[in-house]
Protein backbone atom coordinates (compact mmCIF):
# COMPACT_ATOMS: atom_id res chain seq x y z
CA UNK A 1 0.00 0.00 0.00
CA UNK A 2 1.21 3.77 -0.81
CA UNK A 3 1.93 5.75 1.71
CA UNK A 4 2.05 9.11 1.75
CA UNK A 5 5.20 10.27 2.87
CA UNK A 6 5.56 13.73 5.14
CA UNK A 7 8.92 15.52 6.07
CA UNK A 8 8.61 17.41 9.28
CA UNK A 9 11.03 20.59 9.03
CA UNK A 10 12.27 22.21 12.73
CA UNK A 11 15.16 24.01 13.97
CA UNK A 12 15.70 22.06 17.35
CA UNK A 13 14.65 18.31 18.62
CA UNK A 14 15.24 20.00 22.45
CA UNK A 15 11.91 20.14 24.77
CA UNK A 16 10.05 22.98 23.83
CA UNK A 17 6.59 22.60 22.59
CA UNK A 18 6.37 22.64 19.12
CA UNK A 19 9.50 19.80 19.29
CA UNK A 20 7.33 17.89 22.31
CA UNK A 21 4.09 17.46 19.85
CA UNK A 22 5.95 15.97 17.09
CA UNK A 23 6.54 12.67 18.72
CA UNK A 24 3.51 12.49 21.06
CA UNK A 25 1.49 12.86 17.42
CA UNK A 26 3.58 10.25 15.42
CA UNK A 27 2.70 7.70 17.98
CA UNK A 28 -1.28 8.17 17.11
CA UNK A 29 -1.14 8.81 13.26
CA UNK A 30 -1.90 6.36 10.78
CA UNK A 31 1.13 4.31 10.20
CA UNK A 32 -0.60 2.08 7.42
CA UNK A 33 -0.76 5.45 5.54
CA UNK A 34 1.81 7.92 6.48
CA UNK A 35 5.25 7.85 7.13
CA UNK A 36 7.42 10.20 8.81
CA UNK A 37 10.76 11.84 8.41
CA UNK A 38 11.93 14.69 10.36
CA UNK A 39 14.93 17.11 9.86
CA UNK A 40 16.55 19.38 12.31
CA UNK A 41 19.82 21.55 12.46
CA UNK A 42 20.91 21.93 15.95
CA UNK A 43 22.66 18.83 17.33
CA UNK A 44 23.26 19.79 21.11
CA UNK A 45 19.30 20.62 21.10
CA UNK A 46 18.74 16.72 20.11
CA UNK A 47 16.10 15.28 23.69
CA UNK A 48 13.31 14.44 21.25
CA UNK A 49 15.24 12.15 18.49
CA UNK A 50 15.35 9.11 20.85
CA UNK A 51 11.28 9.84 21.49
CA UNK A 52 10.87 10.12 17.56
CA UNK A 53 12.21 7.43 16.28
CA UNK A 54 11.11 5.16 19.20
CA UNK A 55 7.87 6.52 17.31
CA UNK A 56 8.67 5.19 14.44
CA UNK A 57 10.18 8.32 12.71
CA UNK A 58 13.16 9.06 10.49
CA UNK A 59 15.31 11.48 12.40
CA UNK A 60 18.19 13.79 10.54
CA UNK A 61 20.24 16.62 11.26
CA UNK A 62 21.75 18.75 9.06
CA UNK A 63 23.80 20.76 11.66
CA UNK A 64 23.51 24.37 11.22
CA UNK A 65 25.61 26.71 13.98
CA UNK A 66 22.63 29.91 12.95
CA UNK A 67 19.84 31.22 11.39
CA UNK A 68 22.45 31.56 7.81
CA UNK A 69 23.94 28.48 7.70
CA UNK A 70 20.03 26.88 8.53
CA UNK A 71 18.92 28.49 5.42
CA UNK A 72 22.17 27.50 3.29
CA UNK A 73 21.09 23.95 3.90
CA UNK A 74 18.11 24.18 1.32
CA UNK A 75 19.97 22.23 -1.33
CA UNK A 76 20.04 19.40 0.93
CA UNK A 77 16.84 19.43 1.97
CA UNK A 78 15.85 19.58 -1.88
CA UNK A 79 18.12 16.59 -2.54
CA UNK A 80 16.93 14.79 0.81
CA UNK A 81 12.77 15.10 -0.56
CA UNK A 82 13.98 13.32 -3.89
CA UNK A 83 15.98 10.72 -2.49
CA UNK A 84 13.15 9.71 -0.09
CA UNK A 85 9.91 10.93 -2.32
CA UNK A 86 8.30 13.31 0.13
CA UNK A 87 5.10 14.09 -0.92
CA UNK A 88 4.16 16.79 1.93
CA UNK A 89 6.73 19.45 4.00
CA UNK A 90 5.10 20.43 7.50
CA UNK A 91 7.47 23.41 8.78
CA UNK A 92 7.63 24.62 12.57
CA UNK A 93 8.53 27.78 13.67
CA UNK A 94 9.65 30.72 11.74
CA UNK A 95 13.18 30.02 10.34
CA UNK A 96 11.69 26.17 9.61
CA UNK A 97 9.30 27.82 7.95
CA UNK A 98 11.55 30.33 5.61
CA UNK A 99 13.80 27.45 4.58
CA UNK A 100 10.34 25.47 3.51
CA UNK A 101 9.08 28.27 1.90
CA UNK A 102 12.28 28.03 -0.16
CA UNK A 103 12.12 24.50 -1.37
CA UNK A 104 8.32 24.89 -1.79
CA UNK A 105 9.46 28.01 -4.43
CA UNK A 106 11.84 25.56 -5.85
CA UNK A 107 10.31 21.84 -5.97
CA UNK A 108 6.13 22.86 -5.53
CA UNK A 109 6.18 20.40 -2.93
CA UNK A 110 3.19 21.46 -0.96
CA UNK A 111 4.20 23.50 2.57
CA UNK A 112 2.32 22.95 5.37
CA UNK A 113 3.74 25.95 8.74
CA UNK A 114 2.11 25.87 12.08
CA UNK A 115 2.87 29.27 13.67
CA UNK A 116 2.84 28.96 17.18
CA UNK A 117 3.58 32.63 18.34
CA UNK A 118 2.23 36.02 17.72
CA UNK A 119 3.57 37.94 14.76
CA UNK A 120 3.48 41.01 17.22
CA UNK A 121 6.11 39.41 19.48
CA UNK A 122 8.83 38.53 16.33
CA UNK A 123 11.93 40.29 15.63
CA UNK A 124 11.10 43.06 12.93
CA UNK A 125 13.37 41.15 10.89
CA UNK A 126 11.71 38.05 11.75
CA UNK A 127 8.58 39.36 11.23
CA UNK A 128 9.65 40.78 7.57
CA UNK A 129 11.04 37.83 5.88
CA UNK A 130 7.82 36.25 7.41
CA UNK A 131 5.66 38.55 5.58
CA UNK A 132 7.36 38.79 2.70
CA UNK A 133 7.57 35.00 2.28
CA UNK A 134 4.25 33.62 3.64
CA UNK A 135 2.46 33.08 0.45
CA UNK A 136 5.16 30.79 -1.05
CA UNK A 137 3.55 27.71 0.78
CA UNK A 138 0.35 26.11 1.12
CA UNK A 139 -1.43 26.16 4.01
CA UNK A 140 -0.49 27.72 7.22
CA UNK A 141 -1.93 26.60 10.90
CA UNK A 142 -2.24 29.16 13.98
CA UNK A 143 -2.18 26.95 16.92
CA UNK A 144 -4.82 29.16 18.55
CA UNK A 145 -7.46 31.97 17.19
CA UNK A 146 -5.10 34.70 18.66
CA UNK A 147 -2.18 33.53 16.50
CA UNK A 148 -4.44 33.19 13.31
CA UNK A 149 -5.92 36.63 14.01
CA UNK A 150 -2.34 37.73 14.12
CA UNK A 151 -1.36 35.99 10.80
CA UNK A 152 -4.31 37.78 9.23
CA UNK A 153 -3.90 41.28 10.57
CA UNK A 154 -0.23 41.70 10.46
CA UNK A 155 0.26 39.43 7.05
CA UNK A 156 -2.88 39.48 4.82
CA UNK A 157 -2.10 36.29 3.19
CA UNK A 158 -3.32 35.10 -0.08
CA UNK A 159 -3.27 31.80 1.00
CA UNK A 160 -5.67 29.69 3.41
CA UNK A 161 -4.81 30.04 7.47
CA UNK A 162 -7.30 27.77 9.86
CA UNK A 163 -6.63 27.21 13.65
CA UNK A 164 -5.63 23.79 14.62
CA UNK A 165 -5.76 23.45 18.33
CA UNK A 166 -2.55 22.53 19.83
CA UNK A 167 -3.76 18.47 21.44
CA UNK A 168 -2.50 16.54 24.79
CA UNK A 169 -1.94 12.42 24.83
CA UNK A 170 -4.53 12.44 27.61
CA UNK A 171 -3.66 8.31 28.01
CA UNK A 172 -0.45 8.84 28.14
CA UNK A 173 -0.07 11.73 30.41
CA UNK A 174 -2.05 10.75 33.55
CA UNK A 175 -1.76 11.44 36.99
CA UNK A 176 0.82 8.89 39.05
CA UNK A 177 -0.21 9.22 42.48
CA UNK A 178 3.00 6.90 43.49
CA UNK A 179 5.05 8.00 41.41
CA UNK A 180 4.85 11.59 42.77
CA UNK A 181 5.45 10.34 46.04
CA UNK A 182 8.76 9.45 44.57
CA UNK A 183 9.21 12.61 42.87
CA UNK A 184 9.06 14.55 46.35
CA UNK A 185 11.05 11.84 47.71
CA UNK A 186 13.75 12.24 45.76
CA UNK A 187 13.45 16.09 45.74
CA UNK A 188 13.22 15.99 49.15
CA UNK A 189 10.35 17.80 49.23
CA UNK A 190 8.02 16.54 52.57
CA UNK A 191 5.02 14.45 51.54
CA UNK A 192 2.50 16.49 53.25
CA UNK A 193 3.74 19.54 50.76
CA UNK A 194 1.38 21.45 48.70
CA UNK A 195 3.97 21.63 45.48
CA UNK A 196 3.73 24.45 43.09
CA UNK A 197 5.28 24.06 40.08
CA UNK A 198 5.83 24.88 35.91
CA UNK A 199 7.57 23.65 32.87
CA UNK A 200 9.09 25.88 30.52
CA UNK A 201 12.07 27.09 28.28
CA UNK A 202 13.46 29.68 30.62
CA UNK A 203 12.99 32.67 28.36
CA UNK A 204 11.97 36.02 28.45
CA UNK A 205 8.22 35.64 28.69
CA UNK A 206 7.51 32.92 30.99
CA UNK A 207 8.44 35.50 33.40
CA UNK A 208 10.16 32.87 35.80
CA UNK A 209 11.67 35.65 38.03
CA UNK A 210 8.55 37.09 38.05
CA UNK A 211 7.27 33.58 38.83
CA UNK A 212 10.20 33.01 41.80
CA UNK A 213 8.85 36.74 43.17
CA UNK A 214 4.96 35.57 43.17
CA UNK A 215 6.15 31.87 44.63
CA UNK A 216 8.36 34.13 48.00
CA UNK A 217 4.67 35.86 48.51
CA UNK A 218 3.08 32.42 48.85
CA UNK A 219 5.50 30.84 50.56
CA UNK A 220 6.29 33.49 53.39
CA UNK A 221 2.47 32.98 54.64
CA UNK A 222 2.82 29.45 53.43
CA UNK A 223 5.78 27.11 54.82
CA UNK A 224 4.33 23.95 53.65
CA UNK A 225 4.42 25.13 50.18
CA UNK A 226 7.17 24.12 47.94
CA UNK A 227 7.81 24.63 44.33
CA UNK A 228 9.60 22.73 40.76
CA UNK A 229 10.28 24.19 37.80
CA UNK A 230 11.21 21.66 35.09
CA UNK A 231 13.59 23.45 31.95
CA UNK A 232 16.20 24.82 31.10
CA UNK A 233 17.04 28.33 28.71
CA UNK A 234 19.10 31.24 28.24
CA UNK A 235 17.69 33.11 30.97
CA UNK A 236 19.09 30.03 33.28
CA UNK A 237 21.72 32.10 35.12
CA UNK A 238 19.49 35.33 35.86
CA UNK A 239 16.77 33.05 36.88
CA UNK A 240 18.83 31.43 39.66
CA UNK A 241 20.31 34.48 40.56
CA UNK A 242 16.82 35.55 41.29
CA UNK A 243 16.11 32.66 43.64
CA UNK A 244 19.27 32.78 45.55
CA UNK A 245 18.74 36.68 46.29
CA UNK A 246 14.91 35.58 47.50
CA UNK A 247 16.23 33.08 49.61
CA UNK A 248 14.02 30.05 48.47
CA UNK A 249 17.06 27.66 46.96
CA UNK A 250 15.93 25.27 49.46
CA UNK A 251 11.92 25.95 48.86
CA UNK A 252 12.22 25.70 44.96
CA UNK A 253 13.83 22.85 43.01
CA UNK A 254 15.04 22.89 39.06
CA UNK A 255 15.36 19.62 38.08
CA UNK A 256 16.57 20.74 34.80
CA UNK A 257 15.61 19.83 31.19
CA UNK A 258 13.78 16.56 30.67
CA UNK A 259 11.86 14.51 28.36
CA UNK A 260 10.13 13.04 30.61
CA UNK A 261 8.06 15.44 32.73
CA UNK A 262 5.68 13.03 33.91
CA UNK A 263 7.08 12.30 37.53
CA UNK A 264 6.92 15.96 38.05
CA UNK A 265 3.22 16.74 36.84
CA UNK A 266 2.46 14.20 39.25
CA UNK A 267 4.25 15.98 42.25
CA UNK A 268 2.09 19.15 41.61
CA UNK A 269 -0.95 20.30 42.55
CA UNK A 270 -0.65 23.57 40.93
CA UNK A 271 0.50 24.61 37.77
CA UNK A 272 1.47 28.06 37.82
CA UNK A 273 2.29 30.08 34.95
CA UNK A 274 3.46 33.78 34.73
CA UNK A 275 3.70 34.29 30.99
CA UNK A 276 3.54 37.85 29.26
CA UNK A 277 2.69 36.21 25.83
CA UNK A 278 1.75 32.23 24.61
CA UNK A 279 0.60 30.80 21.79
CA UNK A 280 -1.19 27.80 22.55
CA UNK A 281 1.03 25.88 25.36
CA UNK A 282 1.87 22.11 25.38
CA UNK A 283 3.12 22.22 28.89
CA UNK A 284 -0.14 23.82 29.89
CA UNK A 285 -1.99 21.03 28.19
CA UNK A 286 0.04 18.09 29.79
CA UNK A 287 -0.39 19.90 33.17
CA UNK A 288 -4.16 20.09 32.78
CA UNK A 289 -4.52 16.33 31.36
CA UNK A 290 -2.02 15.73 35.10
CA UNK A 291 -4.78 16.70 37.07
CA UNK A 292 -2.52 19.99 37.94
CA UNK A 293 -4.78 22.69 38.81
CA UNK A 294 -4.14 25.86 36.91
CA UNK A 295 -3.67 29.23 38.16
CA UNK A 296 -2.60 31.33 35.48
CA UNK A 297 -1.83 35.05 33.28
CA UNK A 298 -4.50 35.08 30.56
CA UNK A 299 -1.45 35.37 27.97
CA UNK A 300 -2.13 34.41 23.74
CA UNK A 301 -4.35 31.17 23.82
CA UNK A 302 -4.55 30.60 27.76
CA UNK A 303 -7.72 32.37 27.83
CA UNK A 304 -8.96 29.66 24.71
CA UNK A 305 -8.41 27.18 26.65
CA UNK A 306 -9.02 28.17 30.51
CA UNK A 307 -12.56 28.93 31.17
CA UNK A 308 -11.62 31.68 34.37
CA UNK A 309 -13.30 29.83 37.57
CA UNK A 310 -14.26 26.99 35.34
CA UNK A 311 -11.26 25.05 34.23
CA UNK A 312 -8.45 27.14 36.59
CA UNK A 313 -7.92 30.76 37.86
CA UNK A 314 -6.55 33.37 35.69
CA UNK A 315 -5.70 37.04 36.08
CA UNK A 316 -4.54 39.64 33.36
CA UNK A 317 -1.22 39.42 32.07
CA UNK A 318 -0.36 42.42 33.54
CA UNK A 319 -1.89 41.59 36.84
CA UNK A 320 0.63 39.15 37.43
CA UNK A 321 0.84 40.07 41.40
CA UNK A 322 -2.42 38.64 41.56
CA UNK A 323 -1.41 34.94 41.15
CA UNK A 324 -0.27 34.95 44.92
CA UNK A 325 -3.61 35.42 45.74
CA UNK A 326 -5.46 33.16 43.40
CA UNK A 327 -3.12 29.86 44.57
CA UNK A 328 -4.17 31.45 48.09
CA UNK A 329 -7.75 30.47 47.18
CA UNK A 330 -6.56 26.89 46.69
CA UNK A 331 -4.41 26.76 49.31
CA UNK A 332 -6.89 27.86 51.72
CA UNK A 333 -9.60 25.75 50.40
CA UNK A 334 -8.14 21.64 50.02
CA UNK A 335 -11.53 20.95 48.52
CA UNK A 336 -11.95 23.44 45.81
CA UNK A 337 -8.10 22.42 44.84
CA UNK A 338 -9.71 18.90 44.30
CA UNK A 339 -12.41 20.35 42.00
CA UNK A 340 -10.01 22.39 39.87
CA UNK A 341 -8.11 19.50 39.85
CA UNK A 342 -10.35 17.14 37.93
CA UNK A 343 -11.73 20.21 35.74
CA UNK A 344 -8.58 20.79 34.21
CA UNK A 345 -8.40 17.35 33.43
CA UNK A 346 -12.08 17.42 32.30
CA UNK A 347 -11.39 20.09 30.09
CA UNK A 348 -8.33 18.56 28.59
CA UNK A 349 -10.50 15.16 27.74
CA UNK A 350 -13.25 17.09 26.39
CA UNK A 351 -11.36 19.66 24.08
CA UNK A 352 -8.22 19.39 23.72
CA UNK A 353 -7.63 15.50 23.06
CA UNK A 354 -4.44 14.76 20.81
CA UNK A 355 -6.21 12.59 18.30
CA UNK A 356 -8.70 15.13 17.35
CA UNK A 357 -5.85 17.42 16.57
CA UNK A 358 -4.33 14.25 14.20
CA UNK A 359 -6.97 13.19 12.92
CA UNK A 360 -7.58 17.01 11.60
CA UNK A 361 -3.89 16.87 10.53
CA UNK A 362 -4.10 13.55 8.63
CA UNK A 363 -6.95 15.49 6.65
CA UNK A 364 -4.90 18.25 5.64
CA UNK A 365 -2.04 16.09 4.64
CA UNK A 366 -4.33 14.13 2.24
CA UNK A 367 -5.81 16.91 1.13
CA UNK A 368 -2.84 18.41 0.05
CA UNK A 369 -0.31 15.59 -1.14
CA UNK A 370 -0.49 14.89 -4.35
CA UNK A 371 -2.53 11.37 -4.94
CA UNK A 372 -0.95 7.83 -6.31
CA UNK A 373 -2.13 6.53 -9.26
CA UNK A 374 -5.49 4.38 -8.59
CA UNK A 375 -3.87 0.69 -7.90
CA UNK A 376 -0.88 1.79 -6.07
Amino acid sequence: MHKTKILHIIKSLGRGGAEMLLPETMKLHNTSKFEFHTIYFLPWKNQMVEALESAGGKVTCFSASNNIKLMQQYSRVIEYCKTNEIDLIHCHLPWAGFLGRLVFAMTKIPVVYSEHNMQERYHIATKMINQFTFNSQSLALGVSEDVTNSIKKNINPKIPVKTLLNGVNTDSFRRDPDLGTKTKQELGIPEDALVIGNVAVFRFQKRLIEWLQVFKEIEAKNPNVYGIIVGAGPLEEEIKAELFKLKLEKKVFFPGLRTDVKPYFSAMDIFMMSSSFEGLPIALLEAMSMECAIVSTDAGGIKEVIRDKQDGLTCKVEEWKKLSDLCQILIDNPEKLQDFKKAARERAVNSFSLKRMVDSLEEIYESLAPQPPKGE
